[in-house]
């Protein structure tokens, strides 16, 4: 099978390459287009790893001589593209010293009564580790699963089982839609927000850490409160109490025991990151630095390990793609490919008030992903093309980015394959593909709405638009 995939994939590229470019669109542009496609084609279907599909998109760069040597590996000179990779060996810290554990219990005692209060302890959980965990993935899998699966087994709501309804099953919903949403609202939350902003800034339009967490507060604060509710009542657990959660949470705080020296400087150096991320741009320190000197801290204190460094393959395979991805877009864009696709899309649309034609883009935009496997294969293939339509159309270019930046990780929760954290929470066997499937749609409509409208006047608040 992973042969025919890959047989796919570079026909694909292939059928591309070889048919005549459309007028206005050089040869070099086309070519690049072809090899951009066929890359975003193998991130999807996955016939090899990611990083081994974007590193064989790099080398046929190279090789066919479409670009030169020094701008085919221009992206891993991109500070963004660090950003996330130091964020990742952060993150580590997190999840080997237990911090990340120790804040989720800490919120299940507080919260853990009743089930409704464990959705919400899952949600502040995730609300906090999203700024340094850049991975969704890593998150959900790393921290937020493990708790679920004791919570789950000690209310014997077991997996593959009707028993899953008890509880098992509200839970992963809950911390698969608060995934969705923590990740919209922080620029290091998620591995693709980093690629949105630099995409972004093709087109005019600069947006800091602190400008996008503002941004995105007053509408994401609103879906953390609403989810958790509106899913207790369409799919309501069958154990509606839980005095035994607290207890299981005090429990292993108990024997957590006091706060380590590591965690302690694990929060130090997190706090610390996120105050410096905030204030980049009056402090004049590139977001990537701090990432960088606190990686640093972290090494030197011992809190982190070189072997662990070495060993977070997530972030070394992320460095591939995404510098890859990065350097592709940022090419067509110069090439002048972005801008002529750009424009033939605006004449679908052309006529239409930009508050109509953007609400189109935006909705085609955000459901499109039930044909993606992953956000980024998604903000790669479509989110410059659709900005710069929604520019094009009269929409306010921070307005624009910043919408099609939020839904970028809001869509990741439509089905059981749409992003990393999706696969894992699903993979843990307490929700049919059915009852996935529906909440997916239900949430990302519910979504939608707060989103578009809460967020319309806070950004109209902003200056925004």
């Amino acid at each position: 099978m992973k042969n025919i995939l890959l047989g796919l994939t570079i026909l694909v590229g292939a059928a591309i390459w070889f048919t005549p470019p459309p007028v206005g669109i050089t040869e070099q542009a086309w070519h690049l287009f072809a090899i951009f496609i066929a890359t975003i084609f193998g991130m999807v279907a996955k016939p090899l790893p990611m990083g081994a599909i974007a590193f064989s998109g790099l080398a046929v760069v190279v090789v066919t001589k479409v670009l030169p040597f020094e701008v085919a590996f221009s992206g891993f000179a991109n500070q963004s593209v660090w950003l996330i990779v130091f964020a990742f060996f952060v993150a580590r810290g997190f999840i080997k010293t237990g911090l990340g554990s120790r804040l989720s219990y800490f919120f299940m005692y507080l919260l853990g009564k009743k089930t409704l209060g464990l959705g919400y302890g899952i949600v502040a959980s995730d609300l906090i580790l999203a700024p340094a965990i850049p991975s969704s993935t890593a998150r959900s899998g790393g921290v937020i699963l493990p708790i679920i699966k004791a919570l789950a087994r000690t209310f014997n709501s077991k997996a593959h089982d009707e028993s899953s309804m008890l509880m098992g099953n509200y839970l992963i919903k809950v911390a698969m839609q608060s995934s969705c949403v923590t990740s919209a609202m922080f620029l290091t939350a998620m591995a693709a927000n980093p690629l949105v902003v630099d995409i972004a800034a093709e087109y005019g339009v600069e947006i800091t850490w602190g400008g996008w967490a503002l941004s995105a507060a007053v509408p994401g604060l609103i879906s953390c409160i609403v989810i958790p509710y509106v899913i207790f009542k369409l799919y309501p657990p069958e154990i509606k109490e839980s005095p035994d959660a607290a207890d299981m949470a005090k429990r292993n705080l108990s024997e957590m025991g006091k706060v380590s020296r590591d965690e302690w400087i694990m929060l130090g150096t997190f706090l610390t990151l996120i105050f410096l991320w905030i204030f980049s741009k009056e402090l004049d320190i590139k977001p990537a630095v701090s990432a960088m000197a606190g990686l640093v801290v972290l090494l030197v204190t011992e809190v982190l390990s070189w072997e662990d460094i070495r060993n977070e393959a997530s972030a070394w395979e992320t460095l591939v793609w995404f510098a890859v991805l990065l350097m592709m877009a940022s090419q067509l864009g110069k090439l002048g490919f972005t801008t002529w696709f750009s424009e033939q899309l605006v004449g679908q649309v052309q006529g239409f008030h930009w508050h109509i034609g953007f609400l189109i883009l935006s909705l085609t935009y955000f459901y499109s992903h039930y044909l993606f496997a992953s956000n980024l294969a998604h903000v790669g293939a479509m989110f410059g093309t659709f900005l710069g339509v929604a520019i094009g159309l009269g929409t306010p270019p921070m307005l624009a980015a910043l919408v099609l930046g939020f839904f970028s990780s809001l869509f990741g929760a439509l089905t059981q394959y749409s992003c990393g954290p999706a696969a894992i929470l699903f993979g843990a066997g307490y929700v049919r593909i059915s009852s996935w499937w529906r909440i997916g749609f239900v949430i990302s409509v519910i979504n939608i709405i707060i989103w578009l409208v809460s967020g319309a006047i806070w950004w109209k608040i902003l200056g925004h638009w």
